[in-house]
């Protein structure tokens, strides 16, 4: 029989015990409630920046705790693998732009994933159109101009690209099919310094993300020619598009993707989707893509997906076509 200070100690070890095991699961029940939006890229960018507009949006509408994980690393791809081994419970969640999704599984030959397979694509969160811009040395002042240009010569106009198998030097590429022209692609490591030798006279022709060339466009340091984009922007109403200066079938735009794990149960995906699209559909998160020249778009989960498979169609037969490699 226990005295009764023994009780006493008992009776407090037991209850110390209870609590710590109730702590225990509390934090296990946090973890496991938390969300975590991985960004496969740097802080400071348009996929960081996306992330964390839907990290705040999602912890305010759900009550639930939501950060934001940057992992960069082997372009993309170390992000991206977090979430194809995460658990497929709408809690580990993948802000992507698109060349991960459409262009790189053609480009790179040892491109490790199968979207489809691996991945449970959500939604199209939000997209900015390219420009089609030239250098005011150039007295390239219209599509017609290039044209007549590069037809006369072909193989003399340049056009400036931020790298190897960009989504930029694509619609250069799709553009050059689309108008049976031969331009001459001038890679650089980086949208900055095309742009820079854009704007100097160094090369002639780029395409570019609209809000990287508006300011540039705004102040005379580049010529807008044309929007690769099926309607015009909201960010800028005056430039006209490619297929109304005569140019069909060139809609290249960057945007950015929202994806889980794949086997995630389309119960979770529609409810992930529709508090996506509430929180796109603020004010607030409308004038912050808008700072970033984004549109928010929101699009249907089965919509998504055929706009995955028709754009990385598109991408795969421009590539083997005009035999662009990752290594060139």
């Amino acid at each position: 029989m226990l005295l009764k200070p023994q009780r006493r100690w008992l009776m407090a070890t037991l209850m110390s015990a209870t609590v710590t095991a109730l702590g225990l699961c509390a934090t296990q029940a946090q973890a496991q409630e938390r969300i975590t939006l991985v960004a496969p890229f740097p802080p400071g960018g348009p996929v960081d920046l996306l992330s964390r507009l839907l990290a705040d949006g999602l912890q305010r509408r759900n009550g639930q705790t939501a950060w934001v994980e940057n992992l960069p690393g082997a372009a993309g791809n170390l992000g991206m693998d977090k979430v194809r081994k995460a658990r497929p419970d709408g809690k580990t969640l993948l802000v992507v732009p698109a060349g991960n999704l459409t262009i790189n599984p053609t480009l790179m030959p040892a491109f490790p994933f199968q979207i489809e397979r691996d991945f449970t694509p959500i939604t199209l969160l939000a997209k900015a159109p390219n420009v089609l811009v030239a250098s005011p040395s150039s007295q390239l002042r219209s599509v017609a101009d290039l044209l007549a240009h590069a037809q006369a010569r072909p193989g003399t106009l340049a056009y400036a690209s931020p790298g190897v198998g960009s989504g930029l030097h694509l619609a250069g590429e799709l553009f050059k099919a689309q108008t049976h022209t031969d331009l001459l692609h001038v890679p650089y490591k980086g949208t900055g310094p095309a742009l820079t030798d854009v704007m100097g006279g160094v090369v002639p022709l780029s395409f570019a993300n609209l809000p990287s060339a508006l300011p540039h466009i705004r102040a005379g340091k580049l010529v807008a020619l044309g929007l690769t984009d099926t309607v015009r922007s909201p960010i800028a109403p005056d430039i006209a598009t490619l297929a109304e200066a005569g140019v069909q079938g060139v809609v290249v735009t960057s945007w950015y993707g929202l994806l889980a794990p794949a086997h995630t149960p389309s119960a979770v995906v529609e409810a992930v989707y529709r508090d996506v699209q509430d929180i796109l559909s603020q004010p607030a998160a409308k004038e912050q893509l808008q700072a970033l020249g984004l549109t928010p778009v929101a699009m249907k989960p089965a919509d998504f997906v055929t706009h995955l498979r028709e754009e990385t169609r598109t991408w795969a037969t421009v590539i083997r076509e005009r035999r662009i490699s990752a290594d060139q």
